[in-house]
């Protein structure tokens, strides 16, 4: 088992466990278990967002009387790395089959893509457009949605490439998570926490993974 998932994987685990090899198996098996709660529903955002960002560019389009695909437009304010992006999108979905339909471009948009749509770079030019994807939101501040999103863009990243996440703020990740589905629409966010599984992984919590209170300096 420690040959197969190798001494510098579990490194980080036996030290949290002060080098007890079953416990830090323990904790391996529920960062597992805690990462797979997680994936779905924020699968579920990164399918929520991107089509909600898709439909305020469309309308920007056609209130701008524009024919083409917004992401076709060179008259939208995109950056390089977001034309690279859009054209390695249209490359994997056209190896799918002769017929693109956009809906399949979009599709192969990476999250980071549509993490990066809602960067300050675009404050005055997209973004407010894009501010009424998130009618649900308390402002049109840009960094009220950017920030938590940028940070599930980051917590996504681990996840999907199984990187360990025992010792980050769970719970501050889950919050994000609830804030923007419930600024694009509360019945999502209520669809998705009605099956999710984050609650109940997060109260069997391993007591390596508790950070303990900020012990008080003594007086001098």
């Amino acid at each position: 088992m420690h040959t197969l998932l190798t001494s510098e994987r579990l490194s980080p685990y036996t030290t949290a466990c002060s080098h007890d090899a079953q416990a830090a198996l323990a904790l391996y098996q529920w960062n597992s278990e805690m990462a797979a709660a997680f994936f779905g529903p924020l699968g579920h955002l990164e399918v929520m967002l991107r089509n909600a960002l898709d439909a305020r560019l469309v309308h920007r389009q056609q209130r701008r009387s524009r024919t083409r695909e917004w992401y076709d437009d060179p008259d939208v304010p995109l950056g390089k790395k977001a034309r690279a992006d859009i054209r390695m999108a249209r490359h994997r979905a056209e190896r799918q089959g002769a017929a693109t339909p956009r809906g399949k471009i979009i599709a192969e948009l990476s999250f980071g893509f549509w993490r990066f749509l809602l960067a300050r770079q675009y404050q005055t030019t997209l973004w407010p457009d894009l501010a009424r994807a998130f009618p649900h939101a308390p402002s049109r501040a840009l960094t009220l949605i950017e920030d938590p999103v940028a940070r599930l863009h980051k917590f996504r990243n681990r996840v999907a490439h199984h990187e360990s996440i025992w010792h980050l703020p769970l719970e501050a990740r889950r919050d994000d998570l609830l804030a923007v589905l419930g600024f694009l629409a509360p019945d999502a966010a209520a669809w998705v926490t009605d099956t999710w599984r984050i609650d109940d992984v997060l109260s069997r919590r391993p007591l390596a993974t508790r950070v303990r209170a900020p012990q008080p300096r003594p007086s001098s």
